[in-house]
């Protein structure tokens, strides 16, 4: 039951628009503090810290203190974890097929309006 637990934090967070886009910024350049992630999102010191939060209950961002200051990182194991269990099972060949197929049917009925 944890991992269902796990994947639902995991959902949740990714929800989120902002939080992609913190998680977003985190994969181009990790290691940032909480002033500068709020300087990049345009959101209040306390929105981000919020957001954080729950990308960090989530598992999706590990916090390292140095100092005074705490400096966030992506962790993109969930993702890769959550990937492989819900979409790897989903064999390539047939879904490529499948998605041809729909455009194909797409193109004749545009073509034939």
């Amino acid at each position: 039951m944890a991992r269902v637990a796990d994947d639902e934090a995991v959902f949740a967070a990714l929800a989120d628009a902002t939080r992609r886009l913190l998680l977003d910024t985190l994969l181009a350049g990790g290691g940032l503090t909480l002033a500068e992630l709020t300087g990049t999102s345009g959101l209040t010191r306390q929105a981000t810290s919020k957001h954080l939060a729950v990308l960090e209950r989530a598992g999706l961002v590990v916090s390292i203190q140095r100092g005074r200051e705490k400096h966030h990182y992506l962790n993109a194991a969930p993702i890769a974890e959550i990937a492989g269990r819900w979409i790897g099972k989903y064999e390539r060949g047939p879904v490529t097929t499948l998605a041809d197929l729909k455009r194909s049917l797409e193109s004749e009925t545009d073509e034939r309006r």
